[in-house]
């Protein structure tokens, strides 16, 4: 039952999740590089390094603030039900 429960908070969390690292990674980007804009592999103005960086760093901040997110929710839901959800 606590499965049942958690599953759509936990899609919730997982889009705040999305959203939050969006913006950390905006924000990372602009005061390391000085641009609003991360690069994208299809910038043709840009070179591999600088791509691959802005990858990487993208999908660390994104794997951290998941991993904060799903760990808080599930221990929010052991605080409420007594179980862990997942």
């Amino acid at each position: 039952m606590t499965k049942l429960f958690y599953k759509p908070v936990g899609l919730v969390l997982g889009t705040a999740a999305g959203l939050v690292a969006g913006f950390v990674f905006k924000h990372v980007w602009r005061a390391l590089s000085g641009e609003d804009v991360a690069p994208g592999p299809t910038d043709e103005d840009r070179d591999w390094v600088e791509i691959l960086l802005a990858a990487a760093l993208q999908g660390a901040i994104f794997a951290v603030v998941k991993a904060a997110v799903d760990r808080g929710g599930l221990e929010g839901a052991r605080r409420l039900t007594g179980r862990w959800p997942a």
